[in-house]
């Protein structure tokens, strides 16, 4: 088993995949230089992104993070404004500093290679670093996959079978589920909700109380990328020319926070998603929820819902809303994938849909079987989604369509609550079964490579 906190990572944007990834690889790398004891002896550095990496590498700042990574930054700790002035220093100076302990020559243009007709056969989101000695010797080679979700795998990793893999990596946990069906079992013989039954398993990964204290770590960390998205105005970068929408937005809802009109449950919605969104692509501090593409969704929900009478923030229901929906990551993340590029946005924004529906159902007081539910219907009405960023940027149509996910999750989880049936016709296994086999039928075009759809029809500007 996973654990939630793994599914909910702390980063930068704008893509868990093509940022938070490839600078977990490239820090690896290096870190394997440097116990090999071959760091000392390395003159150059070159990588090879390939497929999805490669295509919209540029746009989802897939070159800037791998030149983070070799520098020794963790997506989780770094501080976007220092890493701006390190890469800066780096294009003027070419040259870099492995790890913070290495420096060697270093041109972006000729060390990094986007190999998009190089497409792997284990995952589109190939990387491949070498490591070479003055006399251009090699010293090392790995190749790595970015799994999405801020996930990484090695190649031995991605060719090792799933039963084995379980037994060797995976935690061993007092209720072990690998699909909604065994999670619903457990419930029912345990007579505990999923969130309670997660946080038992958790148990097994480190002390209760810091657990607990990650998941209040993730959500207030989804509340300063609100926060932040609400305050800042302008143009996002890239070349679009898109606006930030998110803080007007917010000035007109704070104007008049009493409207009884109908449809402004729709507008606070819109506008915590979207400024969530709008910070990732402005390459801010947000959590992968279950990734940076689709990071707008889940806080939207819990920012509107998990407060108390006087409209604070509930630290229980917060726990309760991400503990459900962190279950439920981990069966897209075991059973199916969370990547763009091998899912389309079905796996993105169509996860985090179906993720929040189920979190905000056992909110409301849904039983495990209505949660799977509400899971299940916010999963099912974006099968097929495809990922077609305009420019290889997560701004068209990614922002507006975290919003619109984050509408559709309320109204999940409200038709599930309201369904008479003992059981969904539907089922979540199902669910997650056909979008596996939807992703794997949909064109490559359409999954995270901007070969196809909106990203060839919109003009870029």
């Amino acid at each position: 088993m996973l654990s939630v906190l793994d599914i909910f990572r702390i980063g930068i944007g704008p893509s868990s995949s093509h940022t938070v990834g490839p600078m977990r690889i490239a820090r690896t790398f290096v870190k394997a230089l440097d116990r090999s004891g071959k760091l000392g002896k390395t003159a150059r550095v070159a990588v090879e992104l390939q497929g999805s990496l490669a295509l919209t590498g540029v746009g989802h700042g897939t070159v800037d993070a791998t030149m983070l990574g070799l520098m020794g930054f963790a997506p989780d700790t770094t501080c976007p404004d220092e890493a701006a002035a390190a890469l800066a220093k780096l294009r003027e100076d070419k040259a870099i500093s492995l790890g913070g302990k290495r420096e060697i020559a270093f041109d972006p243009a000729q060390d990094i290679d986007l190999a998009g007709h190089v497409i792997p056969d284990l995952h589109p989101n190939g990387m491949t670093l070498e490591a070479f000695d003055e006399a251009g010797e090699r010293l090392l080679s790995r190749t790595y996959y970015s799994t999405g979700g801020g996930f990484v795998a090695s190649e031995a990793q991605l060719k090792r079978k799933p039963k084995d893999d379980r037994i060797n990596t995976g935690m061993l946990v007092p209720f072990d589920f690998g699909s909604a069906e065994e999670l619903l079992a457990s419930c029912a013989a345990t007579d505990k909700s999923i969130a309670e039954l997660v946080l038992a398993n958790e148990d097994a990964f480190r002390p209760r109380d810091k657990t607990l204290a990650g998941v209040d770590r993730v959500a207030k960390a989804m509340d300063q990328c609100i926060e932040r998205g609400l305050s800042q105005r302008g143009i996002l970068p890239g070349g679009l020319k898109v606006e930030r929408r998110a803080p007007d937005l917010w000035d007109k809802l704070s104007a008049n926070p009493q409207s009884n009109e109908r449809e402004q449950l729709f507008d606070w919605l819109n506008c915590y998603a979207m400024a969530v969104n709008e910070e990732n692509a402005a390459g801010g501090r947000v959590v992968t929820a279950p990734t940076n593409g689709a990071a707008g969704i889940i806080p939207a929900v819990i920012r509107f819902y998990c407060v108390t009478n006087d409209e604070q923030p509930c630290t229980e229901s917060r726990r309760t809303f991400l503990l459900t929906a962190g279950a439920i990551g981990l069966l897209y993340k075991q059973r199916a994938s969370i990547s763009g590029a091998e899912m389309g946005c079905q796996g993105e924004v169509g996860v985090a849909c179906s993720m929040a529906a189920g979190g905000l159902a056992a909110l409301w007081g849904a039983t495990p079987q209505q949660v799977a539910s509400a899971a299940e219907i916010g999963m099912e009405h974006n099968l097929g989604l495809t990922c077609d960023p305009v420019g290889g940027l997560v701004q068209v149509p990614c922002i507006e369509r975290n919003a619109i996910g984050a509408v559709k999750a309320v109204n999940a989880a409200r038709l599930a609550l309201h369904r008479t049936g003992a059981e969904s016709t539907v089922t979540l296994d199902q669910v997650i079964e056909t979008m596996r086999q939807t992703g794997l039928d949909m064109s490559s075009k359409y999954k995270e490579t901007s070969q196809g759809g909106l990203a060839v029809n919109v003009i870029e500007c």
